[in-house]
């Protein structure tokens, strides 16, 4: 019998590219490969880019040479959003065989049969179409499982390469995204992750029209699920109705990452971002008093084209006064193609540098705090798959996205814990097994 051709991966960027690859590993497997470590010399190695900055293009550029050190002898395909903007640049690295767009991942399998095929396939992304049948990504041994429901975005940023990687918005029929939740809250996944580019904008283009408020409502009713957690979102897009479901529901995870990237009106307008400052904190406010304890996260980026000293320290006003518990801080990263290349006023790298440092502190002030208020209550626990390579200890997510440590068997991975929070380090909480929850049982047989 000849033996299964391997295939490794490399994934780059943010959660939905490695929810495509894992949708390709899916497909893959599905024709006979078998999917190995990475560091393990493979038939095929998948790499998939990201190009939402400078410094992530340059990790593109070491994975890929990683790649055809560890396994010379392989194809290797590189895919994703450098893939798809970059193609010609993509194609000329030694050791590329195969680039393939975000459009045409769908085709890798057979793109892979066809011997002495062209080398690039990158088709024009404003074209991409949503599957109406998605392949369901597996999660084997995971805790979380992750759906892309939306990919594509409507708005256009002066920063932002993505519509260029991702194409125009485009969502996931519901009925397929209640059918794929359904089987992995079967396979004993608690937690489904919904992702999506501007998943905000989800079922806008639908026929008929429906929303993310009520494809949550009808997600909350499949029996088993413990929380549904949501990918970042636009401020523009919380209806009341969204708004309700997101404060109300409790299978609704608390926590919320809402983009803001400066807390100034005038630079946000620069940047051509579909709200205000003043817009941003009455919503944050808002959804803060009326799910207390709610985690809440943001992007921010420092030194945006024309970004004065007072446009920074209302950036620093607004993250102060508002209560984060943790901050995603980008030094910005001029991208081909996009209008802020155009713009004057170009803040100089050291300058970047010193406004950057400053947020992250402020970013791990408010995560410190946020921790601490956590000290002395218990909380409904996920327990992920692995456990601290330090301390042997189990890790496991808060609902509002805190991880805390603490002792107990193994057989507690992949349930839901009762944990009493104890204390706040810098890498994450610790806490204890809440007594009455001790004896938690096991995943059923067909959750595992």
């Amino acid at each position: 019998m000849t033996a299964a051709r391997t295939v490794s991966f490399a994934t780059l960027g943010c959660r939905l590219n490695q929810v495509d690859t894992r949708v390709l590993q899916t497909m893959l497997e599905a024709r006979g490969f078998r999917t190995v470590d990475f560091d393990e010399p493979a038939d095929v190695v998948v790499v998939n880019t990201c190009t939402v900055t400078a410094r992530a293009e340059f990790s593109d550029r070491q994975m890929i040479r990683r790649a055809a050190r560890v396994s010379p002898g392989a194809t290797l395909v590189v895919t994703g959003c450098w893939a798809q903007t970059s193609p010609d640049e993509v194609a000329a690295l030694s050791g590329v065989d195969l680039v393939v767009g975000n459009g045409d991942k769908d085709r890798l399998p057979d793109l892979l049969e066809q011997v002495g095929a062209a080398r690039t396939h990158v088709s024009d992304i404003a074209r991409a179409k949503m599957s109406e049948t998605a392949p369901l990504a597996r999660w084997h041994g995971r805790s979380r499982a992750f759906l892309k429901i939306q990919d594509g975005c409507q708005h256009r940023c002066a920063f932002c390469v993505v519509p260029l990687a991702r194409g125009a918005s485009r969502s996931l029929a519901p009925k397929v995204v209640l059918d794929q939740a359904q089987l992995l809250v079967e396979a004993g996944h608690l937690e489904i992750v919904l992702t999506g580019v501007d998943l905000g904008h989800y079922g806008a283009d639908l026929v008929p029209r429906t929303t993310l408020a009520a494809l949550l409502r009808s997600l909350v009713e499949i029996p088993g699920l413990r929380w549904v957690r949501l990918s970042s979102l636009l401020p523009a897009y919380f209806t009341p109705e969204l708004i309700e479901i997101v404060t109300g529901s409790p299978l609704v995870a608390p926590h919320l990452h809402i983009p803001l990237q400066s807390g100034s009106t005038r630079v946000l307008r620069l940047m051509r971002r579909p709200y205000d400052a003043r817009m941003y904190r009455a919503l944050v406010e808002r959804l803060a008093a009326a799910r207390p304890g709610l985690g809440l996260g943001a992007d921010v980026i420092a030194g945006f084209p024309g970004e004065s000293e007072q446009d920074f320290a209302e950036t620093k006003a607004c993250v102060e006064a508002l209560p984060f518990s943790y901050l995603h801080v980008f030094p910005y990263s001029a991208r081909k193609g996009t209008e802020a290349v155009g713009l004057g006023d170009q803040i100089d790298p050291r300058t970047i540098s010193r406004r950057s440092r400053g947020l992250r502190d402020l970013g791990r002030a408010k995560r410190d705090e946020f921790r601490r208020r956590l000290v002395g209550t218990s909380q409904d626990v996920l327990v992920l798959e692995t456990r601290d390579r330090a301390t042997g200890a189990l890790v496991g997510l808060t609902g509002n996205y805190v991880e805390v440590a603490f002792p107990g068997p193994d057989r507690l991975m992949r349930t839901l814990a009762r944990v009493r929070v104890t204390g706040a380090h810098a890498e994450r909480a610790v806490g204890a097994l809440d007594a009455t929850d001790a004896a938690a049982p096991p995943l059923a047989a067909n959750a595992r």
